[in-house]
């Protein structure tokens, strides 16, 4: 099966006054067709900079590639100039963004901010494109769309604003959609709605998706593969199973004993990871997780540690493994 993306030692940094922060180092990963791929790691570990990263959405200055390719369908989307991107953007790959308060437009209804994406398509008339927006409504859940189409986004709940963000993205049919923490300011009955959402997507339009989170729960419930980023580096990956039945990374292992199970016995405290994250300013020369790690030594300080393989789908960046 072909790759639908492959991302090929990806560096990515901004330049500040402080210095220039190297936030994604090195991370190379490939996307399938319909499959939906978690990303999963803390905040500041560079999994929404990585997946900006995939359609070009960082600002540039002050951020700037240092090095490596993103192929989509075999075509590298940084060599891509504005055309060529506007074209791509929507249309190939999509984004549903952390909030949805934020990112519709208040002044416009709707109907026009999903038909927005058809702007500058020619052969679509007005009715086509309302049409269009109507039957993506429908599918992303929202019922009474003739109504919904007229209404300003402040005349919507929480979840249905997400779910207009989710038809927005999909209005142009891309291959891959990128969802970067889409239930963040949900609560849970509704955070389970969009994710079933994001499901049936995936099942009826054979979409790829790309689930950013820091919430193994999701994860659990949704993904295929899992990518687990910390420091901006890829520390483990693997499939669902590998990564929460067969852990290999001390930083996965950390994030699965900080959440509350099911049979958590009632007094039972919670480990935290202790320590903070690294600086990206001056990244540690050695494995990225070494300061916080219990079993860290010398070496893991100073020298950085390749990946172990150990199936085909599952390695990990750690000596232990060794």
């Amino acid at each position: 099966m072909e790759n639908l993306l492959e991302v090929k030692n990806l560096q990515f940094s901004f330049r500040t006054y402080g210095g220039v922060v190297k936030a994604v180092r090195d991370v190379s990963f490939e996307v399938r067709p319909g499959e939906i791929l978690g990303i999963v790691g803390e905040s500041g570990c560079g999994k929404s900079v990585t997946s900006q990263c995939l359609m070009r959405l960082n600002p540039e200055p002050p951020g700037f590639f240092e090095g490596g390719e993103i192929l989509y369908k075999g075509k590298d989307v940084l060599k891509m100039n504005k055309k060529e991107l506007r074209q791509f953007r929507g249309k190939e790959i999509s984004y549903i963004f952390q909030d949805p308060m934020t990112s519709l437009n208040p002044t416009m209804r709707i109907g026009k901010q999903i038909e927005e994406v058809f702007v500058g398509r020619k052969g679509m008339s007005a009715a086509e494109k309302k049409a269009k927006a109507l039957e993506i409504l429908k599918m992303v859940g929202i019922s009474d769309g003739e109504r919904r189409y007229k209404q300003y986004p402040h005349e919507l709940s929480g979840g249905m604003k997400q779910r207009v963000m989710i038809a927005i993205a999909l209005v142009g049919s891309p291959s891959i959609v990128i969802a970067d923490e889409p239930t963040t300011s949900l609560d849970v009955t509704i955070e389970a709605q969009i994710l079933d959402v994001l499901k049936n997507l995936q099942k009826t339009l054979g979409t790829s998706i790309i689930l950013i989170t820091h919430d193994l729960g999701v994860i659990a419930k949704l993904c295929d593969r899992v990518l687990v980023m910390y420091g901006g580096k890829i520390v483990e990956r693997g499939s669902v199973d590998e990564i929460f039945y067969d852990t290999a990374h001390p930083y996965t292992k950390g994030l699965m004993h900080s959440i509350a199970k099911l049979d958590t016995a009632k007094g039972h405290k919670l480990q935290p990871i202790e320590g903070t994250p690294p600086d990206l300013f001056a990244p540690p020369k050695g494995c990225p997780f070494a300061e916080r790690c219990e079993y860290a030594t010398e070496r893991c300080k100073n020298e950085k540690p390749e990946y172990t393989e150990f199936t085909e789908t599952h390695r990990a960046m750690c000596f232990l493994n060794e």
